[in-house]
């Protein structure tokens, strides 16, 4: 199976990315984890990228907040699919993340997700790798089904109440 690569401009940025560690590891996708910044460690950054599909990595999450460069960073190194997670901060509440993430120029496409959107993040990797493996895809088939039977237990819940009032 391939691996995903979690990437952080700053360690500021764990507490979130435990959030799609945590997804992906429960659908059992190995992922590894560094901090790796566009601005301060650009050759460090660069060479992951340049190495992430030889050593078996099959997408890349990338978590970073104000200027937000680092998605951008590892898909002009790589051509595997990276997914860029704009991370909230507290002057312009991840605005400036979310648009230096999503207005990437053509021919380096970024999939950007919500801000502090890490679990659906994860979730986007999960449905990319499936894609060449059944197994995980069997597994997100029933991921889906599990949200879909508790939206159906909540609807149930809210309509017996609804009947008491």
């Amino acid at each position: 199976m391939k691996k995903v690569a979690v990437v952080m401009g700053s360690a500021s940025d764990l507490p979130l990315a435990k959030d799609a560690l945590k997804m992906l590891a429960s659908f059992e996708i190995p992922a590894v984890a560094h901090v790796l910044s566009a601005h301060r460690t650009p050759e460090e950054a660069a060479a992951f990228a340049k190495a992430a599909e030889a050593e078996g990595f099959g997408a890349i999450i990338a978590f970073a907040g104000k200027a937000a460069h680092l998605a951008g960073a590892m898909a002009a190194h790589s051509l595997l699919p990276v997914i860029g997670v704009p991370v909230s901060g507290k002057d312009l509440g991840g605005l400036d993340a979310l648009l230096s993430t999503a207005q990437m120029p053509k021919g380096v496409p970024v999939a950007t997700v919500a801000i502090d959107g890490a679990a659906n993040a994860a979730l986007l990797a999960v449905r990319i790798l499936a894609l060449s493996d059944e197994a995980l895809n069997l597994k997100q088939k029933q991921y889906a089904q599990k949200l879909a039977e508790q939206s159906a237990e909540a609807d149930a819940a809210m309509q017996k109440e609804i009947e008491q009032l």
